[in-house]
């Protein structure tokens, strides 16, 4: 479904007084988004990247945990490999929400290619808290493409923020470590989740002694087993 579907003589979907508090939410979360945007450009320059290097990997990448994940492994000296290895299984929740997403998105194969690469936590956030398969089509492609301008636009301003000044004087080599708690903080909320980021910080602060750099974020990962909700056994099934 493109935004022009709609049926003959219904008004635009911009215009739809029922979609627009949907479509305020979608924007006004892109721009605040966006502010990540700036703090990755500033670290991923602090640590070592290129301006060019640092929006191509926003253009290209568009997930924002994993590229904050491979930046600080590579700004504090780790292997490709390693900051890979982190990268990727952190994005690894894309595909889940390309498995929810794929049953309520509309069009032909060329579209449904170009979702794949919007799909992220706030779109298919943004889509499936919609009533209706059109609504829920909309919010997911407004939420996209306003994410993606204001991701890029935001990374592109950090990053040549960064190169012009020195981080270190203001702060600004905090962004990183200061954007993850930001990212993590309002899944804190939930038991298991509180767990898996315990388990996962011990394991990984016991391990960041012995093991080089960007191997203990592989590690933690353990940490998310303990937040794995147990499948609810059929009544009258032994175990």
């Amino acid at each position: 479904m493109s935004f022009a579907d709609h049926d003959a003589g219904a008004q635009p979907w911009w215009r739809d007084a029922g979609f627009r508090p949907a479509l305020v939410a979608c924007l006004t979360l892109s721009l605040a988004v966006g502010v990540f945007g700036v703090s990755f450009g500033v670290g991923s320059v602090a640590a070592g990247a290129s301006v060019w290097q640092t929006c191509a990997l926003s253009f290209f990448v568009f997930t924002g945990a994993s590229q904050f994940s491979a930046m600080s492994v590579i700004g504090a000296g780790g292997s490709i490999g390693s900051a890979l290895g982190g990268a990727l299984l952190l994005a690894a929740r894309n595909g889940v929400y390309g498995l929810a997403m794929s049953r309520r998105l509309d069009g032909s194969l060329g579209r449904r290619l170009l979702a794949a690469q919007f799909t992220i936590d706030e779109t298919t956030a943004m889509a499936v808290a919609q009533p209706t398969r059109r609504e829920q089509n909309l919010a997911f492609w407004v939420t996209a493409f306003a994410l993606y301008v204001f991701w890029n636009l935001g990374t592109l301003i950090g990053a040549l923020a960064g190169s012009a000044i020195d981080p270190e004087t203001y702060g600004l080599d905090a962004a990183f470590p200061a954007g993850f708690v930001a990212m993590v903080w309002p899944l804190l909320s939930d038991r298991r989740a509180r767990a898996a980021a315990v388990v996962g910080g011990v394991v990984c602060l016991t391990t960041t002694p012995v093991t080089p750099v960007g191997v203990p974020i592989l590690l933690s990962v353990v940490g998310v087993l303990v937040g794995v909700q147990h499948p609810v056994r059929p009544e009258g099934m032994s175990s």
